[in-house]
């Protein structure tokens, strides 16, 4: 990454309107505007439907393998964010991995608090089974808080006896809503996107007066034996830095197949500005080679 990218992504992100811990109705507009500045490519394919019970957007790539999926879930602090808004990301990964995309329109928080998203990232998740869809033809993924809810619905389908999709890649996870990392401080300075503050407000909404280190709530407490593998990918210049890190050595502990990647001087999901950053094209490159490495593994091994 130059330093001219880097200046003007931070720029665009601290000099925007965008405040993930303001007013939910003041900034949900604003959310969905920013992500959907960024043009759907002419060979994706959009369309809605219901899986599950649960609101989908189907996201189709051309050229890719459509008996292969990739279940998306969308950051936004459990309280921003929408299906539709994640298709540019969702698409990338997709086009990446050789895989349609299906982006999941959980519902949000404060008006459904926890665990109102885990059930509704379950029921999509049986809906595509249901659907006939081999569970060793399913990935999942997510961003943010879509990535702590990533984790969540791995541990609320192995819990139910489910069958389990064969890998997941996890950007810029928020796994810890206590906010005990040390990143939450020692980088608040260098993330133009989040803060300790912010991130406490969204906490409150989507957990009220729960215990915040409940493993479904934060899955870095949760126990991980059993979990498919992971992806793990986070900036060096984000305050959830250490929820990435501990996360990763947690779930090795429990034995699943981790793999970590920290990129120096970028922020929370990079990976959503690959117009800008060339950082965001190698780590979607890498995520979607993950991705359907396994499907491709699974696919081989009948599993």
């Amino acid at each position: 990454m130059s330093r001219e990218q880097r200046d003007t992504l931070d720029k665009l992100l601290r000099d925007g309107p965008l405040d993930i811990g303001g007013d939910p109705n003041v900034q949900r507009p604003l959310f969905e505007a920013m992500a959907g500045a960024q043009p759907v490519p002419g060979d994706v394919t959009v369309s809605q439907r219901v899986l599950g019970g649960i609101p989908v957007v189907d996201i189709v790539v051309a050229a890719t393998h459509e008996s292969d999926v990739i279940l998306y879930f969308h950051g936004g602090g459990y309280v921003l964010g929408s299906a539709s808004a994640s298709v540019g990301l969702a698409s990338d990964l997709g086009r990446h991995a050789k895989a349609r995309a299906i982006s999941v329109d959980y519902r949000l928080a404060p008006e459904h608090p926890h665990p109102i998203a885990v059930d509704d990232a379950l029921s999509a998740y049986r809906g595509l089974l249901e659907e006939g869809q081999s569970a060793s033809q399913i990935a999942v993924a997510g961003e943010s808080a879509g990535a702590g809810l990533t984790l969540a619905a791995l541990i609320a389908a192995r819990n139910a006896g489910l069958p389990l999709p064969c890998a997941a890649v996890l950007m810029s996870p928020w796994a810890d809503l206590t906010l005990s990392g040390a990143s939450m401080t020692n980088r608040a300075a260098v993330d133009p996107v989040l803060s300790a503050a912010a991130l406490r407000k969204r906490a409150d909404d989507y957990a009220g007066i729960q215990d915040r280190a409940a493993p479904l709530i934060s899955p870095l407490f949760a126990d991980l034996h059993g979990i498919p593998p992971l992806l793990i990918q986070a900036g060096s210049h984000e305050v959830l830095l250490d929820d990435a890190i501990r996360l990763a050595a947690h779930a090795a502990s429990a034995d699943v197949d981790i793999s970590l990647e920290i990129t120096a001087g970028v922020p929370h999901v990079f990976q959503g500005f690959a117009g800008i950053l060339d950082e965001a094209g190698t780590a979607l490159a890498s995520a979607g080679a993950f991705i359907r490495r396994h499907l491709d593994s699974r696919s081989q091994g009948g599993a």
